[in-house]
């Protein structure tokens, strides 16, 4: 299976947050699937600590690069068919960040391993 973490997942599945999922966890540790971090949820990650929302030990661009790579998890660049795709989306959920990665789990064919309830409303594949 090819997997498209979430942000939130993400930064779940590098800290070894209780929050994240058993079924999720499972997923992404099995060698069989791929996970996947958008550039989508670099952007989100850069603004939140931009703007104090988020803080990490060391400047993002080492550290998201250094997560990725410690486990195991590939980097899918936005592209224009996915943004594209973004018209065509129903406006259920808000969040500019969400919205793309819901277009490139669908452009990719990936499911999206994400625990928000408002993205299961969308014809994409979820797992959590």
């Amino acid at each position: 299976m090819k997997l498209l973490l979430d942000t939130c997942t993400f930064l779940w599945l590098i800290s070894d947050d209780a929050a994240l999922s058993s079924k999720a966890r499972d997923l992404f540790i099995d060698p069989v699937n791929e996970a996947y971090l958008s550039s989508v949820s670099v952007w989100e990650i850069v603004v939140k600590v931009g703007l104090d929302k988020l803080l990490l030990p060391y400047p993002p661009e080492r550290f998201i690069p250094e997560q990725r790579e410690r486990h195991g998890i590939t980097t899918l660049a936005l592209e224009e068919p996915a943004v594209f795709y973004l018209p065509r989306l129903p406006t259920h959920h808000r969040d500019p960040f969400d919205r793309m990665l819901i277009c490139q789990a669908i452009q990719h064919e990936l499911t999206l391993l994400t625990p928000d309830p408002l993205i299961t409303q969308y014809p994409v594949k979820t797992v959590w």
